[in-house]
């Protein structure tokens, strides 16, 4: 009788379209192991990214509000949560693996610094001269070296399918890092989901928290963001006069259900006319096939604008992110200076990585209450030998 795994990846073949990355197709690991008995090779790589500590520390780090500036704004945790919950909606209305993408989906996150995007140009600014910072590279670092949990490997062994996808995942604020091994001109369908599932997840539910803050108005919104009216009035439409909670919650709804619908038809389109049969004739085309429509992208341009304009650059967001990034940069400054006030691991990987790269890794890990209460402590006590 054929291993439960082995049933699974039948139903794979039976399901999933052709140009979805099959499991049994895995380029495999980099350490060998023994295939998992009960689940796929994508299914052990989700369940080992779900009980890594750097997953973990991802409720204490920063999405756009500090950490714990209110109980009801998000967290790098929940945006994660977010991200892989629309990336297998897409990913099963295009029948892609949805164990691929959701995967990819929850580690994209995992070497993002403390502070959100300031205290990643922080680090990348500090570390210009060794190679610089990018979140997408160190989550990658993250899952091949960084957690320590087995004793047969370093790092998490995830399958080259899954590291393919943090390679690749980029947004407005990353692009794609070139590395050896993963140099094809595209990545899967599946990383492309993920990829795009976190813009959609990113700005939508930032509108839900800035308007949770108080900086945001659905008055201006409804003025200035034409996806912002045009799902206020289908919410209008379809239910009424809400409240004012659950009117917002339904127009956010909305809109995220708008964004799915054009990455859905647009990329059936796009599929279609490029016509691949498998997941690596998709890695042979320069432009992911996963994408916006044409119109539904300048939406969201004005969208994006809007809030930077209104948000990320208003001084509730930003003036905190100033005192974090110099908070950062001399708790930087110090461990290099004082490695000895490191943890065992990374004095250890000094020898391997260099002090600065090794300090910048631990930094990095760090949750945004960690990095304060370390700053504390060193302000505290700033005469050293």
């Amino acid at each position: 009788m054929p291993c439960p795994r082995e049933e699974l990846e039948a139903r794979e073949r039976q399901f999933l379209a052709p140009f979805a990355q099959f499991s049994a197709d895995t380029r495999g690991r980099k350490h060998a192991e023994p295939p998992p008995e009960w689940r796929t090779h994508y299914q052990r790589d989700r369940d080992r990214i779900i009980h890594s500590r750097a997953f973990r520390r991802l409720e204490y780090k920063t999405q756009v509000f500090l950490n714990g500036t209110g109980d009801h704004l998000r967290t790098r945790l929940t945006h994660t949560m977010e991200v892989a919950g629309i990336a297998r909606n897409i990913a099963r209305a295009l029948r892609l693996n949805e164990d691929l993408t959701e995967a990819i989906a929850l580690a994209h996150d995992l070497g993002h610094s403390p502070f959100g995007h300031t205290g990643e140009e922080t680090l990348d600014r500090l570390m210009r001269q060794y190679g610089g910072f990018e979140h997408n590279r160190q989550s990658l670092r993250v899952v091949e070296l960084l957690e320590q949990k087995y004793p047969g490997f370093p790092g998490l062994n995830l399958t080259w399918e899954v590291r393919e996808g943090l390679v690749k995942h980029y947004s407005a604020y990353d692009h794609p890092s070139k590395r050896p091994g993963f140099d094809a001109k595209s990545s899967s369908l599946e990383a492309q989901v993920a990829n795009l599932a976190d813009e959609i997840a990113y700005y939508s539910h930032d509108l839900d928290d800035g308007l949770d803050a108080g900086l945001l108005s659905e008055a201006k919104l409804r003025r200035d963001v034409k996806v912002w009216a045009q799902a206020a009035r289908r919410t209008k439409r379809e239910h009424g006069e809400l409240p004012d909670e659950c009117r917002r919650y339904f127009i956010i709804r909305c809109l995220i259900d708008d964004h799915v619908r054009d990455v859905v038809e647009t990329s059936e389109a796009a599929i279609a006319q490029a016509g691949v049969k498998s997941a690596d004739e998709v890695r042979l085309h320069a432009q992911p096939l996963i994408r916006y429509s044409t119109a539904r992208r300048k939406l969201n341009l004005e969208l994006r604008k809007y809030l930077y304009q209104n948000l990320y650059l208003s001084d509730a967001v930003h003036e905190p992110h100033v005192r974090a990034t110099k908070m950062l940069e001399e708790l930087f400054h110090h461990l290099l200076k004082h490695p000895a006030e490191v943890d065992a691991w990374t004095r250890k990987s000094v020898k391997m990585a260099g002090r600065s790269r090794a300090v910048c890794d631990y930094v990095a890990g760090m949750t945004d209450r960690y990095a304060i209460a370390e700053s504390e402590r060193i302000r505290a006590n700033p005469i050293r030998g």
